[in-house]
């Protein structure tokens, strides 16, 4: 309802550009305060980021969905041994602990890979839960149909408590000329459930954000995770051309709603 609708509100003047933007613009006022309706709004999306910061990984779950798409999986865990830890510790959150990193150790092939594919938590395990596996169910698609240049796969690393340059060393230790880092995103209060796209060619410790490319907001509200899948796969495809990621990789894609660099 808008608030030029409610009784008892008065409506801000541009109250009809609301229906441009999930933004909280032109809410109006009764009295000197927001409308109670709004007010409300806000709380309930405020607790619903709180909450989805909090949530834990269903890792069995979404172990067993990307085995669903004929892939193996590892399961590790980060150097952040909980969610506190992780969320006041993020140089943590960037590398394996001990036994992860044994279990990396032990399963790296003797030769290199095209691609490692790294899902994390992140700020949002929502948004991974909801969008990963609708993003590599195209994404596989297309890097298997490719018969021209075929990529070669590393097993899929599902990483508790991650943050995006976890996916760096994973991708040393798997010998992969490129690793792509799903994270679930810090919730807005209009989107706790998003997910970003990273990639980084030649990974290793040390990388900077520089480094690596990022296409944000996958969700069904804002890049919908088919249409991310490809454009990932036009980057992707451009990267292993230049053998190069972040500043000096440009999109020449002409599509909206999508942010790399």
């Amino acid at each position: 309802m808008s608030a030029r609708d409610t009784p008892g509100v008065l409506p801000a003047a541009w109250d009809g550009l609301r229906r441009f933007t999930d933004a909280r613009i032109a809410l109006g006022r009764a009295g000197h305060s927001l409308p109670t309706e709004a007010h409300l709004a806000f709380q309930l999306a405020h607790a619903q980021a709180r909450d989805a910061v909090h949530l834990p990984l269903d890792v069995a779950g979404l172990a067993d969905d990307l085995r669903g798409l004929d892939l193996e999986v590892l399961t590790l865990r980060s150097a952040a041994r909980d969610r506190p830890t992780y969320l006041q510790r993020p140089d943590l959150g960037r590398r394996l602990d001990p036994a992860s990193q044994d279990v990396l150790t032990r399963r790296a092939g003797a030769s290199s890979v095209d691609l490692a594919l790294v899902v994390a938590d992140g700020l949002s395990a929502l948004g991974v839960m909801q969008n990963a596996v609708a993003l590599l169910r195209p994404l596989l698609q297309r890097l298997r149909a490719d018969t021209v240049q075929p990529w070669t796969l590393a097993p899929v690393v599902l990483v508790e408590q991650g943050r995006v340059a976890v996916g760096d060393p994973i991708g040393l230790a798997l010998k992969a000329r490129m690793v792509v880092v799903l994270i679930g995103e810090r919730p807005g209060l209009s989107s706790p459930d998003s997910m970003g796209i990273y990639f980084s060619w030649d990974p290793r410790p040390g990388l900077t954000d520089a480094q690596r490319n990022c296409i944000s907001n996958v969700r069904p509200a804002g890049l919908a995770p088919a249409q991310a899948a490809a454009r990932l796969y036009a980057l992707l495809g451009r990267a292993r051309q230049m053998q190069l990621t972040g500043v000096s990789l440009k999109e020449e894609s002409d599509e909206p709603s999508v942010r790399i660099g």
